[in-house]
């Protein structure tokens, strides 16, 4: 996840602390005050499962590493498609090439699945759905490919079962906003400063970012053609146990509103020990291209509460796997997520 691609070590002083923003890095940490919004009734929501969503996520693992170029990448792209379609979604592919940091010409395609199409009010989700080609920050095996359970799997697995529950209501009883499900491509395929200083990264000075590659092509393509949406959610690493939710510092400042309305829901809830009220530093994530493109949107991932990592301990290892997984983690974002489009 997103960025569990990048990511750079977040050292604070005090508490508060300088970040040094290396590609995938936080920025400053800051603090800022986000107003909640006039509170109304809870409404009646579906409810998510977090077996179904436990399952997709294992689904997605079995296939191999999804790493652009290689088969299992191919095979769970297909799959990935099919189970939207399966749901009734409108469904488009939006293949691209794109040259990594290492040289490597990398076959990519973004997935766009709609609910609802024709609604004029949209919500977008996003996740990526390839998973890094090294586990670089394994001492033990630091060039071996991992599962990318977490990073990568959960959030797809939880717009999936979204996509599910959404497609088995009657139309009495969906939310009132159309919503796209819409999965980016070589999200994680990037330089980290941190790992790698010993590689060149051949994309320096060449205006791309060596993370996030297909979101920066969707944002300068869009698909579906000059998409717009009320305000979109990023979902990266969202089913680790122990896993936590700061409020990252560029969601902040470029959605406020969407910021207060996961939070608020979450809490109301009873998920507030997942999401957090306190501030994170910036990341490099899809949803920084995500809001380049004019779309509003918040990034909810794994940042540790304390400590001098930005990243939990499993980021870009082989412990990133299905015994990482855990049920209410996925049930914690998935319900939230759920109730702020039935909030709409």
């Amino acid at each position: 996840m997103t960025h569990r691609f990048l990511r750079l070590l977040w050292r604070p002083t005090a508490l508060l602390a300088a970040t040094v923003l290396l590609t995938a890095c936080p920025d400053k940490k800051q603090t800022t005050e986000v107003e909640a919004p006039v509170e109304e009734p809870l409404r009646k929501a579906p409810v998510f499962s977090a077996d179904s969503a436990y399952a997709y996520t294992a689904k997605q693992v079995s296939f191999g590493p999804r790493v652009p170029n290689t088969k299992a990448h191919v095979q769970c792209g297909d799959w990935l498609i099919s189970e939207f379609k399966k749901y009734g979604l409108t469904v488009q592919e939006q293949p691209f090439t794109a040259m990594a940091f290492d040289g490597n010409m990398l076959r990519g395609r973004n997935v766009v699945a709609r609910f609802a199409p024709k609604a004029a009010r949209r919500v977008a989700l996003f996740a990526h759905w390839d998973t890094r080609p090294f586990a670089d920050k394994d001492k033990q095996k630091p060039n071996a490919p991992f599962d990318g359970a977490i990073d990568g799997a959960s959030g797809v697995a939880v717009l999936l079962e979204l996509a599910r529950q959404l497609s088995t209501q009657p139309d009495s009883l969906t939310p009132n906003v159309g919503v796209d499900f819409i999965l980016f491509d070589a999200e994680d395929y990037g330089y980290d400063t941190s790992t790698q200083a010993n590689l060149e990264n051949k994309l320096a000075g060449s205006g791309v970012e060596s993370w996030c590659l297909g979101s920066q092509y969707w944002a300068k393509n869009l698909m579906p053609a000059n998409y717009k949406a009320d305000y979109g959610i990023l979902l990266d690493m969202v089913g680790a146990k122990g896993g936590r939710f700061s409020r990252e510092q560029q969601s902040v400042q470029a959605a406020p509103e969407a910021v207060a309305k996961v939070w608020n829901t979450a809490n109301r809830l009873g998920y507030s020990d997942y999401f957090l009220y306190q501030d994170a530093p910036s990341i490099t994530d899809d949803h920084v291209f995500v809001n380049q493109a004019g779309i509003r949107c918040i990034d909810i991932i794994d940042h540790v509460p304390y400590g001098d990592d930005y990243f939990p301990a499993y980021h870009h290892t082989t412990q990133d796997n299905m015994n990482m997984v855990d049920r209410a983690t996925l049930k914690a974002v998935g319900q939230t997520v759920l109730q702020t489009l039935y909030q709409e």
